[in-house]
């Protein structure tokens, strides 16, 4: 693959990103790159404490060397997440300095700028400490909101980023192993968009797909390279996590072609505040498990042969809204968010009319449709090999839950969003027991002992 060429193609479709720079020792460039795409404004550099020691430090240094009137914002809270409040901290600070930021970090640092900086209708820039997670670029940021509910925030990618190859291959192994589980949710969100394109509520954007889907396969071919911290790897690794929020901006800003159910997972445990031996957990890790879930459900899937549904009778049992509104408040009355799961499958909930087209057409194609859905996702134990060789969670104990957990946590997830998923597909066929019986019953993937 080459890599200069990949970044020209998402530079030249992206209305946002103006420049993508990689390379070793590269930091000295963030002043020239500021001056001519801010001239005369003033730089605020956002950092914690590892990231200013990583590289915020020197940039807040190569600032001061060329002249460019900046300030920082350090945060120092540890095991901060991206909430409300960090927002509101950046807004006083944006409105008092009236600066551009310079987020220097990850995930968390990332979004929480981006939000900020949008909501004050200017731009900003990304240096990035580690190959951790596909928001980069993204149009979006997932902030838990003032009721603290995960919530993906509209707003713009940086206009600049800065990818020190040397930073991202220092960074720690479960932050960049982190990277490559969330990179390889991609897998079966691609999977789950095939069917919600299948039944017609939200169609493959080719753009999109071409560009989360088309390299996926070359970016996630050496997960030892990511282990041991090879600088092309991990080069390779970022731009992967970059074209992703490049995908969503082509798309019209919709997380579609980069997200679905394995997302879910961590947002539950998000939401919930799960930490593990008093920490919390990396979304990059929580998105692994999802991910291998997801990987046992299409194992179990593609076992099944759908040309044999009674439609009639799936369509016969297919409940009411009010039914359904009801199912989902209950389920979710104790959750920090009651009224989440009535929300969306309020969205999500279809007439019996509707099933009955998506249901025909899904028998009707199943045979070819299978073996669609069987090139695109990776079997369960190859995707455990991979995270083991990268260094990201095999099962549900390496984040600090169970098999048990998980089962729980699954009929969260298929009420937790209105995007179709394979967990809405088994629903509407019949099959939801049987299913989830087969992954986490006796002999499944994630078996309760």
């Amino acid at each position: 693959m080459d890599t200069q060429k990949v970044i020209e193609e998402a530079l030249s479709v992206s209305n946002t990103l103006k420049a993508l720079e990689f390379g070793q020792d590269i930091l000295d460039r963030v002043p020239g790159l500021f001056t001519k795409f801010f001239p005369g404004r003033k730089a605020i550099v956002v950092a914690d404490r590892n990231t200013w020691r990583v590289a915020g430090e020197k940039v807040f240094y190569e600032l001061g060397k060329a002249g460019v009137p900046a300030t920082t914002c350090m945060i120092y809270d540890e095991n901060f997440h991206a909430e409300w409040k960090y927002v509101q901290l950046l807004d006083k600070v944006l409105d008092e300095q009236k600066g551009v930021l310079i987020a220097v970090g990850s995930g968390v640092i990332n979004d929480l700028s981006k939000l900020s900086s949008f909501r004050h209708g200017q731009q900003y820039i990304c240096v990035a400490t580690a190959a951790s997670v596909d928001g980069f670029t993204s149009a979006t940021a997932s902030i838990a909101d003032e009721r603290g509910a995960k919530v993906s925030f509209k707003c713009s990618a940086p206009s600049i980023i800065v990818a020190d190859t040397k930073v991202l291959a220092e960074a720690p192994v479960p932050m960049t192993a982190a990277g490559y589980g969330d990179l390889a949710s991609k897998v079966t969100a691609g999977a789950e968009w095939m069917i919600a394109d299948l039944f017609g509520t939200e169609p493959i954007h080719d753009g999109a797909w071409h560009l989360t889907q088309d390299y996926l396969r070359d970016m996630l071919s050496d997960p030892d390279g990511v282990h041991n911290g090879d600088p092309k790897v991990v080069e390779q690794l970022f731009l992967g996590l970059a074209l992703c929020g490049v995908g969503i901006e082509v798309s019209g800003g919709d997380t579609r072609c980069v997200s679905c159910a394995e997302h879910l997972y961590s947002h539950w445990l998000d939401m919930t505040h799960h930490t593990f031996n008093g920490n919390s957990v990396s979304h990059g890790f929580q998105v692994s498990v999802g991910e291998l879930t997801l990987c046992a459900f299409f194992d179990e899937l593609l076992k099944m042969d759908l040309t044999k549904i009674d439609v009639d009778k799936c369509v016969e049992a297919w409940p009411s809204l009010e039914q359904e509104q009801e199912r989902a408040k209950k389920l979710f009355v104790d959750f920090p968010v009651p009224t989440l799961g009535y929300e969306e499958i309020t969205k999500k909930w279809e007439p019996k009319e509707k099933v009955r087209e998506e249901l025909t057409k899904l028998k009707e194609c199943w045979p070819e449709f299978s073996e669609k859905l069987r090139a695109q996702v990776i079997p369960f134990e190859q995707m455990r090999d991979l995270f083991k060789r990268a260094g990201a969670p095999t099962c549900p104990e390496d984040i600090g839950i169970t098999c048990a957990d998980l089962r729980r946590l699954t009929d969260f997830v298929q009420l937790m969003r209105y995007r179709i998923n394979v967990l809405d597909l088994a629903k509407r066929a019949g099959i939801y027991d049987e299913l989830v019986g087969k992954v986490f019953g006796k002999g499944g993937a994630w078996e309760i002992k």
